[in-house]
């Protein structure tokens, strides 16, 4: 029997264990879409206590603690202290045999802070003491130091002045480098609340009064161009669900009733936010921008949550729709018919969507770039052991595994780079043990290049990002 976490944590055969020890462990890390906040490493805050790294706004931890029964109080509270909050978390990680955040838990503390005693009710308070003294000298920069990552892509809207990335790159002593990703789901999303207000925001910062699609357009295009001179190499689209709809009816017409304040039906939503994706697209195909788009959740499920807690408080869910996959095609296809079609990324929250993201992309692939159109990594509510097997499975059944982008965190926490090292060992089993089965050829040299640009270079050459070796 292994010991609980121990060097070999996922590996069972030799190929593996060679595998991820030898190549996967010693690649560094891209982390090309997360929510971590910019001003933290420009500042390099130092955190007061566990909780505050681990458990503030951490969906994950939230909808665990209630499954196990946990009060609301020691979960979002203002009126609970910090241990009181930690002490629940480790009454609740015992019980999560088989989920993620288990393991992850534990990779933390022993990554983080030299802790390989599994967290419990009983060891709370000596492992409360042992974090937070840790923590005193353990900084936001020495947290990416130590994860060995090289560059980071935050998610910005596009209004955000990028002030805190521009301190982070005339800093001489920061060692990672820091990009935004526009995500411009504000500007898309006629038919969310606060969108009119939005638009005068977005004009009042582009300096265009806006009254048409055009200028809109005009908009979106003068903020790409300056997140373009700030470094930007990526995009985000997240979506209830992938849109592609025409109308003939006049489309300034329809966002000019929305801006004086009227509703607006889903068809004439969806086919404004059809022309905006199709803009947007063209944008980052003259600029070289990768589109990722995210689309298949459900979100603020619990009325009474989202009365007393708002949104983006771990109520959203999986979302199915059943002719995704014709929307996804039709949208692809007129982009790429179009010749606006630029590399593109495409993440589904529902598993189900694996084979079917992986048969689309393979229509539209190019010479431009080996693995033009991407089947994202597990994502959200997938980022599961099994979640990421199945995913790499579908796209090594149906498309090029070799050349996929591999991992990202999609978190707002410093601590969750560990999730690579969780990815590259779920990775290196799964290969190996298809060589050791005699799926695939025991060449040890092509083997470690495969895993090692998984790992690392596939997303550098990817994205365009400049990283030495």
């Amino acid at each position: 029997m292994k010991k609980f976490m121990c060097e070999d944590f996922l590996l069972t055969t030799e190929t593996a264990k060679k595998l991820y020890h030898e190549h996967a462990s010693k690649m560094p890390i891209i982390d090309y879409h997360c929510h971590i906040n910019p001003k933290e490493i420009y500042e390099d805050h130092k955190y007061d206590n566990i909780s505050e790294i681990w458990l503030g706004g951490d969906h994950y931890k939230w909808r665990a603690m209630r499954s196990n029964g946990i009060e609301e109080r020691f979960i979002t509270g203002t009126d609970t202290t910090p241990y009181e909050k930690f002490e629940k978390w480790a009454q609740t990680v015992p019980k999560l045999i088989g989920n993620p955040l288990h393991h992850w838990t534990h990779l933390e503390l022993r990554e983080y802070f030299g802790i390989n005693t599994p967290l419990s009710e009983k060891s709370a308070k000596e492992i409360w003491d042992k974090a937070n003294a840790i923590l005193q000298n353990l900084t936001v920069r020495k947290i990416i130091e130590k994860s060995n990552v090289r560059l980071v892509c935050t998610t910005d809207d596009p209004v955000d002045d990028l002030k805190w990335h521009k301190l982070i790159r005339e800093d001489k002593t920061c060692k990672v480098k820091v990009l935004p990703a526009f995500r411009p789901d504000k500007a898309i999303n006629i038919d969310k609340p606060g969108f009119a207000d939005y638009i005068n925001t977005l004009g009042e910062v582009s300096g265009i009064d806006i009254k048409t699609v055009d200028d809109v357009k005009s908009a979106l295009a003068s903020r790409i161009e300056f997140f373009v001179q700030m470094g930007c190499k990526a995009a985000d689209h997240g979506l209830d669900y992938i849109v592609y709809e025409k109308t003939d009816d006049n489309l300034d017409d329809i966002l000019k009733s929305v801006l004086a304040g009227n509703p607006i039906d889903q068809k004439k939503a969806d086919a404004y936010k059809t022309e905006m994706i199709v803009f947007c697209a063209s944008q980052y195909k003259k600029h070289n921008i990768v589109m990722q788009l995210h689309y298949g959740a459900v979100r603020n499920n619990n009325p009474v949550a989202f009365k007393n807690l708002g949104p983006d408080s771990g109520f959203d869910a999986i979302y199915g729709v059943s002719n995704s996959g014709a929307r996804l095609g039709a949208l692809l296809g007129a982009l790429e018919e179009e010749g606006i079609l630029p590399k593109t990324i495409i993440y589904s929250l529902n598993p189900t969507d694996n084979a079917q993201i992986g048969a689309i992309i393979g229509c539209f692939q190019s010479s431009e770039i080996a693995g033009k159109i991407q089947h994202g990594s597990a994502w959200w509510f997938n980022d599961t052991k099994t979640g990421m097997i199945e995913q790499m499975t579908s796209l090594a059944n149906l498309s090029v595994l070799g050349n996929f982008v591999g991992m990202l965190t999609d978190s707002r926490s410093f601590l969750s780079y560990t999730r690579h090292e969780y990815f590259r060992r779920i990775l290196c089993e799964m290969i190996g043990g298809w060589v050791e089965n005699g799926e695939y050829p025991h060449d040890m040299e092509l083997l470690g290049k495969l895993v090692e640009d998984i790992s690392y270079y596939n997303t550098r050459n990817y994205f365009g990002f400049e990283l030495e070796d």
